[in-house]
């Protein structure tokens, strides 16, 4: 799996309407999370999955014809379950059947923050390292990519990228040199950047960790740029941080 950081395919499975749309809600908000399909019953789920790829589910216990443990019990090959009921009970079967984490009802965004943030960092170090050009030692497989500008496609470095900017349809890479603009998805242009280095701290910004001078509460600064750390990016910035011994 490659990181973009990291995307992390999820569905979530509620029969109870209010709750399905508070998930899909919570997971819209998260931005290495990407909702590919939610489901009013778990029968509908299991077909889902035996046909494509689930890195995360959404699990309500309680429901009716086949409950979140049956599911649990009849899926071969687990992706990272979090469980969601109103019941405390069911919190040591879940274990036993080996879920990541186990959200009691009514959800706060800030116990579903971190619980996700717990997905990530496990399937973070899951990564293997990328493989050196035959024939070139010291030489990673990626370490440029092209953005089309213009007319052309224009190769950009990552050692020079400082951060990137998201400005309407475009997006703005500010080098060390010189500014590239490239009419992209930002999310595309981030799944190209190499993991260890990169991560997304705003809806609006990515940033190089090895060009950050000075870190604030609630901003970052490279060189006179001043960057804000979005609330909803907080956490997982500063556990990359902690993480990667940086402080």
């Amino acid at each position: 799996m490659s990181l973009g950081e990291i995307v992390i395919r999820c569905i979530a499975i509620d029969d109870e309407p209010l709750a399905l749309k508070q998930m899909k809600d919570f997971i819209s908000k998260i931005s290495f999370l990407k909702l590919v399909a939610s489901f009013d019953n778990a029968s509908d789920a299991l077909n889902y999955i035996k046909t494509n790829t689930v890195d995360l589910v959404f699990l309500d216990v309680e429901m009716d014809d086949f409950s979140g443990i049956q599911f649990l019990e009849v899926l071969d090959k687990k992706p990272f379950i979090i469980l969601t009921t109103a019941y405390e009970s069911y919190a040591l079967k879940g274990y036993e059947l080996e879920v990541s984490d186990y959200l009691l009802k009514p959800i706060s965004y800030q116990r579903f923050v971190q619980s996700v943030n717990r997905i990530y960092d496990k399937m973070s170090s899951t990564l293997v390292a990328k493989p050196f050009i035959e024939g070139q030692p010291g030489l990673t497989s990626k370490e440029f990519m092209f953005v089309k500008t213009k007319h052309q496609l224009q190769k950009v470095i990552f050692s020079d990228i400082l951060y990137l900017e998201g400005l309407s349809n475009y997006i703005i890479l500010r080098l060390k040199k010189e500014t590239v603009y490239t009419l992209s998805s930002f999310q595309k242009i981030y799944e190209l950047l190499p993991p260890e280095n990169f991560i997304r701290v705003h809806k609006s910004y990515v940033i190089a960790l090895d060009k950050i001078d000075k870190i604030t509460k609630n901003s970052i600064h490279i060189g006179e740029k001043t960057i804000p750390i979005g609330q909803t990016y907080k956490m997982g910035f500063f556990d990359r941080m902690k993480k990667m011994n940086l402080m």
